[in-house]
C-alpha cells in the first residue's frame, strides 16, 4: 500500500471516530427526566397484595438495568416514582376441539406518578402476556405470578419508552 493511500485511510477513519453517528441510547434520554437517583414506591393493592412484591422488583430490576440510576432512599432522590397496578385481568384467547380454554392472555394497567422537585406528571402503562394451559385446568399460582411478572414488564418498558420519548423532546 503506498504511503498516500495508508494516509487517506487513516484520515478517514479519524475523521468517522470523530464524528459519530449522534447515536443516543433511550437510558441517557430518561436520565434527563429522571435524574441519576431515583426512589420508588408501589401502592400495595388489598385485592392481590402478592403482586405488590413481583411489582416491586420488577420495578426496581428496571430501574437498574434500563435507566442505568442508583436507587435510593426517598430524600435523596431526583425522582420518585409511585406504581400502582390495577387488577389484573386474565382473556381466554385460544380453545381446544372441546371448547376447553387452553391460553389466556394477562393484562396488566399500571398507574405511574413521576415526582420531582418541580413536577408531578402521571403515565399510564400496560403490559400483556400470553400463556398456555392444559385444556380444563385452573390457572395456577407459579402461572399466575408468571404471567403478573411478564405483563408487568412489559408495561415498565412502556413506562420507560414514554419517558424516554419525553426525554428526546426535551433535549431538541
Amino acid at each position: 500500500m503506498s504511503s498516500r493511500k495508508y494516509f487517506y485511510t487513516l484520515f478517514i477513519a479519524l475523521l468517522l471516530l470523530t464524528s459519530g453517528c449522534g447515536y443516543k441510547p433511550s437510558a441517557k434520554y430518561s436520565r434527563e427526566v429522571t435524574g441519576e437517583k431515583i426512589s420508588t414506591s408501589v401502592v400495595i393493592s388489598a385485592q392481590d397484595p402478592e403482586n405488590t412484591v413481583v411489582i416491586k422488583d420488577a420495578v426496581d430490576s428496571a430501574i437498574i438495568q434500563i435507566f442505568h440510576a442508583s436507587l435510593v432512599d426517598r430524600a435523596h432522590s431526583d425522582t420518585h416514582l409511585q406504581f400502582r397496578i390495577s387488577a389484573p385481568r386474565y382473556t381466554p384467547i385460544e380453545y381446544d376441539d372441546n371448547g376447553f380454554v387452553i391460553a389466556y392472555r394477562t393484562t396488566i394497567n399500571l398507574h405511574i406518578v413521576r415526582q420531582t422537585t418541580d413536577r408531578v406528571k402521571t403515565y399510564q402503562a400496560k403490559g400483556t402476556y400470553d400463556f398456555a394451559v392444559t385444556p380444563n385446568a385452573v390457572i395456577t399460582d407459579k402461572e399466575r405470578f408468571d404471567a403478573i411478572k411478564y405483563s408487568a414488564q412489559k408495561a415498565i418498558a412502556s413506562f420507560i419508552a414514554q419517558v424516554s420519548a419525553e426525554g428526546s423532546r426535551k433535549g431538541e
